[in-house]
């Protein structure tokens, strides 16, 4: 497996943690009557207000995100591309979402959106690569 499909895995499972922890927020899963609400079929869920709706933000964001990662790393190794760009542009995304993500957590409104800018010159990094 090359390095950026590497990537792709890892972004798979931090993704999936953003999207877990995110609904553990807002049922306050490790509390009794979270464990119910979350083990339900989630009706009658509190607002999202807060630092549970910036949790719930960031995994949205994510995991939109993620799918356009997805798309153009899956694009690149299709297409046999094989420029370093691709693997630094993948680099650059992967470790700007993770900076991001607890950035949005504690609600830094400037440095996330410079984070997130970060993360999508990454993304335009491969995609240059590739075109």
């Amino acid at each position: 497996m090359t390095p950026t499909l590497t990537l792709v895995i890892y972004m798979a499972i931090l993704t999936w943690l953003t999207v877990l922890a995110a609904a553990l927020i807002r049922t306050r899963g490790w509390t009794p009557s979270g464990t119910m609400l979350a083990a339900g079929n989630r009706e009658g869920l509190p607002p999202a207000t807060g630092f549970a709706g910036r949790a719930e933000r960031t995994a949205r964001n994510t995991f939109d995100n993620f799918v356009l990662f997805a798309a153009i790393a899956l694009v690149a190794h299709a297409a046999g591309a094989t420029s370093p760009r691709i693997l630094t542009g993948a680099e650059v995304f992967f470790w700007a979402r993770i900076v991001y993500i607890p950035v949005y957590y504690v609600g830094v409104p400037f440095v996330r959106t410079l984070v997130w800018t970060v993360s999508i010159v990454g993304l335009a990094m491969m995609v240059t690569a590739i075109l």
